[in-house]
């Protein structure tokens, strides 16, 4: 984890001194669950609190782990340097992962609902543009070449749909790795029970894992590392939509270029898309940490700790690089400069080659075969692409075409050719994506 890409919110949540408060909310909880069970004395945990809490030292247990190597051990023997005799009642029948696990539940969840809250920012934007967009006619692209006209707002549209669908899935995935075991060792319950892990966990917000281990199956986690995955993989179908939009020789859209701001250490004209190619870079790395909690899932029997130094990486670097995608990718939209009269230009380009589709079905219509037809429009299409522009026009070598005149008069072919009928369902389109907030 960088600072470059790390809001101070999530670096946070992933410091040290977070974790550790962590580890002494679950050791209070498990404490308090034994009490109520009547195998610590009662008042412990509350005592401990009174000492400890607020003032455990990040760097005094990082100093004692370079002695003993293991760092829970490390962490209680801290904890008992400062609340002293009633420290020995923590972790009784306890394992390591009893803590960690837990506490890597709850700071995903945190740093979860600050991925959710950038990614309905970024919602927000998109709903906007595509409102402001609805009638901002311009050319539809299948394979980069000009396919049929669309209008801006579905591009936005579209956008929403599919960031919510990422969101859903990424709340789905945050409550299922909100889950925790105080099980013991192999997670038996040899010296605790399931009520008092129950009533722990519970009080930290978790739920326990159905069949524990030494620690919880870390399916959950890779199912959360996915979604992670998919939100960044959304925000790039996005961010190179607008990298080609910008582009010299399409000009459709750019991103917001600020006072001071720089293009190129040599060209002083260039105005790039940087904050689009960020995105795009980061989603890979998004992917490639989904592809290591994969690897995570299949451990040795009841555990082994090949998982723990790749989450020690992923958790703090894949939750932070996609709050900070999120939210950049929310600014990006904000910011975006849309040119509607370049989007006109483009779509004039080909002389309405585009409504090629609309001819053909209208030929069809007159009872020729489909296949027929088909060559007929090809025919001119063609022959007016290669003129790219100069007379005769696509719609001229129709008309002049005695085969395609004598089954298609002209108010046939303006009803071909009108843009209003071609796209007359969009807005409808748009007004069923932005209401469907869930999808």
């Amino acid at each position: 984890m960088i600072d470059r890409y790390t809001r101070p919110a999530l670096a946070k949540i992933w410091s040290d001194a977070r974790r550790y408060e962590t580890w002494l909310e679950v050791e209070l909880a498990a404490c308090a669950a034994m009490e109520q069970a009547g195998q610590v004395p009662a008042g412990t945990a509350a005592a401990v609190r009174a000492k400890a809490a607020g003032q455990l030292d990040a760097k005094r247990i990082l100093e004692i782990e370079e002695r003993t190597r293991h760092d829970v051990i490390a962490f209680l023997t801290h904890v008992e340097e400062l609340a002293g005799e009633n420290a020995r009642w923590l972790h009784l029948g306890m394992t390591s992962s009893d803590v960690l696990d837990a506490s890597f539940g709850m700071l995903l969840r945190e740093a979860a609902d600050e991925i959710l809250a950038g990614v309905d920012q970024l919602r927000a934007a998109l709903a906007a543009k595509a409102r402001a967009h609805r009638e901002t006619v311009m050319i539809g692209r299948s394979h980069g070449i000009h396919a049929e006209p669309i209008v801006a707002g579905l591009v936005f549209a579209g956008s929403f749909s599919e960031v919510g669908r990422a969101r859903r899935a990424f709340a789905s995935a945050r409550d299922e790795v909100a889950v925790g075991k105080i099980a013991g060792a192999v997670g038996t319950y040899a010296n605790l029970s399931p009520e008092i892990e129950k009533r722990a966990l519970a009080s930290l917000g978790l739920r326990p894992e159905v069949v524990p281990t030494q620690i919880v199956a870390r399916d959950r986690h890779a199912a959360y590392f996915m979604a992670l995955a998919r939100m960044g993989t959304a925000v790039e179908r996005l961010a190179l939509t607008v990298r080609h939009w910008q582009r010299t020789e399409v000009g459709e859209a750019n991103e917001a270029f600020g006072q001071g701001q720089k293009g190129s250490s040599a060209m002083p004209h260039k105005k790039n898309p940087i904050l689009s190619e960020n995105l795009c870079g980061l989603a890979r790395l998004l992917r490639a940490y989904a592809s290591a909690a994969l690897e995570n899932v299949a451990l040795w029997h009841e555990r082994d700790i090949s998982h723990s130094s790749v989450e020690r990486v992923i958790g703090p670097d894949a939750t932070g690089i996609a709050d900070f995608m999120v939210r950049r990718a929310a600014g990006l939209v904000e910011g975006l400069v849309v040119h509607p009269e370049h989007m006109q230009r483009n779509l004039d380009l080909t002389g309405g080659l585009y409504f090629s589709e609309g001819v053909m079905l209208a030929l069809v219509r007159t009872g020729l075969a489909r296949q027929q037809a088909y060559e007929m429009v090809q025919k001119h299409a063609l022959a007016a692409s290669a003129e790219f522009g100069a007379p005769p026009s696509f719609r001229a070598r129709l008309s002049a075409d005695p085969e395609i005149a004598g089954r298609l008069a002209a108010a046939d072919l303006d009803q071909a050719f009108d843009l209003r009928h071609h796209l007359r369902w969009s807005g409808a389109i748009i007004d069923r994506a932005l209401g469907d907030q869930d999808t």
